[in-house]
């Protein structure tokens, strides 16, 4: 870690979801009756590395059930943490699994730098969130929104929202009942507010968006 950096707080278990929740009320009050019809808000951490950078890949516009059963069938493939494995892969395999060329083109990518160091998941463990951003969006095929996703649910970041998530974007119009759906930057600027709690206050709008529109619409 470099002098000066600020190092990532991370989430890693249901009491920082909790304390997360508790400091979101105190900071906007807006957001009590929001944690009320939510209900539950899951913790919702899985693997990280390469495999779970690939599952955020494969999740990228397509519905959860989808993604699920690709990433399914992708991980009969190959050790999906194994760089080098998932790097040899064929065009037929991709194929087997139902992965678009784009998205086989970015997962050949990541392999490949994982292979050679170019992508340090460990790194990434440590940096603080804009760093992190910025390094997974350098790699070919990731967006700032692959990128978040992955930061918030595989490495347990504390203050990353997804902006141009459409559900995050679907829950915040409906709680704060806006004329319509806010754009990305727009999701992005009343979510500041919420820093630096903004993975608990995403996880808080996935489960309010669930109870309301009665579908699970979190990407993993």
């Amino acid at each position: 870690m470099t002098k000066g950096t600020k190092e990532a707080r991370l989430i890693t278990c249901e009491a920082d979801i909790a304390a997360g929740l508790d400091a979101l009320v105190a900071l906007d009050p807006r957001l009590g009756p929001v944690v009320e019809t939510a209900g539950m808000v899951p913790l919702r951490l899985r693997p990280g590395g390469l495999k779970g950078l690939c599952a955020i890949v494969t999740a990228q516009q397509v519905s959860k059930a989808s993604a699920d059963a690709i990433f399914g069938r992708l991980s009969d493939q190959a050790d999906l943490d194994d760089a080098l494995a998932v790097a040899s892969l064929s065009d037929d395999a991709f194929r087997a699994a139902g992965l678009s060329r784009p998205k086989q083109r970015t997962i050949l990518g990541l392999a490949e730098a994982a292979a050679d160091g170019r992508l340090d998941f460990d790194r990434l463990s440590s940096a603080s969130g804009p760093d992190a951003v910025a390094e997974l969006m350098a790699l070919k095929g990731i967006g700032i929104w692959t990128a978040q996703c992955y930061l918030l649910f595989c490495v347990g970041h504390a203050d990353v929202f997804p902006g141009g998530d459409l559900a995050l974007q679907a829950a915040l119009a409906h709680a704060f009942a806006l004329t319509e759906r806010p754009k990305p930057k727009e999701a992005d600027a009343i979510a500041a507010a919420w820093a630096p709690h903004r993975s608990v206050a995403a996880r808080l709008f996935w489960a309010y968006y669930a109870a309301t529109a009665r579908r699970d619409a979190v990407p993993l």
